[in-house]
């Protein structure tokens, strides 16, 4: 039998799972573990020319000298996005395709003995990111990067899917279960039917997906916490005339850090700089054009997750991030959080009933609730399912490799 793969390319962690002959499935672990982080770095090297790295290599080698290096994050955000074409870097232009590709290159090159004539499945969300989201050009870019890192004949699965074949690897009698899956960008919710046989028998009966989750959650605390210390909702004035709201457009990019390197332009850099020197409060907007120029988005980024996941334990928790001389010690408190995300909840619980309303399934049909993905582990994110079908169907596990897994078994049930 011809070794069968799952990969499953996330928005901010990526995981490779095999499944053997015997059956049994393993993810595939590299020397840093089982997860690797979804992004690139580029610089250029003593001799001028262009490097790059990827995972746990290319966040090194940013912070060893994040002025000079490019940090990219959250690539699977773009996938469905046909405004974005191409990106420059070092003087270079690079496709997105060019971008998941160089990314796969580096991850998976040490996987490849493993790799070697496999069956390949690789997840995709039911719902890309984005208002404007189209989802079929967005796995259409997304088989283009595996097939330029030398994979042109990858199978697509939904992620949703995977993580419910792996659940119902457990199942012994048969059941109908709503799988839902929280990535970093993608919430997605599919209602399956399993016969544990022999032969097993998986039927899809419905799937719905929004473009939000965990990044969502990680915009509301900033948006709420670290935007108004650097002058959002503050004002600005043109030759003393009336006060001007300071643009929050600028917010709106620096809270959600994949786009922070994108403001690096020198002409958003002088458009803020310019508004500084008549704003209400100008050492806010000068903390702004610091963090930017000194792209301090992933020092942000990984703050704001942390007090994110100490809230999903503890009732209220601190967010702690300095940089240069910018300090922030904030107390959030998980009722506020709650209320902040609460417009992302009510999506999610939509998508919930349009899975139900796909699959013409009444939540009493329901055996069982399979919760997957960091973003599973927030406590309201969890009430959404108890209250519709109660605490004893819902189980949760395998936050970060279900997925993989899951499209391990689906590759080796392709053939």
């Amino acid at each position: 039998m011809r070794p069968a793969i799952g990969i499953d390319f996330g928005t901010t962690n990526s995981v490779a799972a095999l499944r053997g002959a015997d059956g049994t499935v393993r993810t595939l672990r590299l020397t840093t573990g089982e997860v690797f982080r979804s992004v690139l770095c580029f610089w250029a090297g003593a001799d001028g020319r262009p490097r790059d790295a990827a995972g746990p290599a290319a966040i090194d080698a940013y912070l060893e000298s994040p002025l000079d290096s490019r940090l990219i994050m959250s690539m699977k955000s773009y996938l469905a996005q046909r405004s974005f074409t191409e990106t420059r870097i070092l003087g270079r232009a690079f496709g997105l395709e060019t971008l998941v590709a160089t990314f796969l290159r580096h991850w998976l090159g040490p996987l490849a003995p493993d790799m070697a004539g496999a069956r390949i499945t690789v997840g995709r969300p039911v719902r890309f990111v984005g208002e404007t989201a189209d989802d079929a050009f967005g796995e259409q870019r997304l088989r283009a990067g595996f097939a330029l890192a030398g994979l042109p004949d990858v199978s697509v699965g939904l992620e949703p899917a995977a993580a419910g074949h792996r659940f119902a690897q457990g199942l012994d009698r048969a059941s109908t279960v709503l799988v839902a899956d929280f990535g970093g960008g993608t919430s997605d919710f599919s209602v399956l039917r399993f016969d544990p046989g022999p032969p097993r028998r998986v039927v899809a009966l419905g799937h719905a997906g929004v473009g939000i989750a965990g990044d969502a959650f990680d915009f509301r605390i900033i948006d709420h916490v670290v935007s108004p210390r650097l002058g959002k909702g503050s004002t600005y004035r043109v030759m003393g005339g009336d006060p001007l709201p300071v643009p929050p457009a600028w917010y709106a990019g620096f809270a959600r850090w994949h786009q922070l390197s994108m403001m690096r332009a020198p002409r958003t850099l002088r458009d803020i700089a310019e508004v500084a020197r008549t704003a209400e409060h100008p050492d806010a907007l000068h903390d702004l054009v610091r963090l930017i120029e000194e792209d301090a988005g992933y020092a942000l980024y990984r703050a704001v997750s942390g007090v994110k996941a100490a809230l999903s334990a503890a009732e209220h928790a601190v967010l702690d991030f300095r940089h240069g001389g910018f300090a922030l010690d904030a107390r959030i408190d998980r009722v506020d959080f709650e209320a902040w995300i609460a417009p992302e909840l009510a999506r999610i619980g939509a998508a919930v009933d349009a899975a139900l309303a796909d699959a013409a399934t009444a939540p009493g049909a329901v055996d069982r609730v399979f919760l997957t993905g960091g973003t599973s582990l927030v406590p309201a994110v969890r009430r959404i399912f108890e209250r519709r079908f109660g605490s004893a169907r819902v189980v949760a596990g395998g936050e970060f490799v279900s997925v993989a897994e899951g499209l391990a078994l689906m590759a080796a049930e392709s053939a």
